[in-house]
């Protein structure tokens, strides 16, 4: 089971992938942009959820 850091995580990163693709489809740089660092942001929060869900598990 997902918790919420790895679920908003995930969204953020499906969000940020979509956004990068519709950037380039319309030669939006600044779009793309934002959208790959929405990607970063996302995995981070993802990574921070897998760390946060690790610790829960050793307790």
């Amino acid at each position: 089971m997902m918790n919420k850091d790895q679920m908003q995580g995930w969204i953020r990163e499906m969000t940020g992938k979509l956004r990068a693709g519709l950037g380039k489809i319309i030669g939006n740089r600044t779009v793309t942009w934002k959208g790959r660092v929405e990607q970063v942001i996302g995995k981070t929060q993802v990574s921070y959820g897998n760390a946060k869900a690790r610790l829960r598990k050793r307790s």
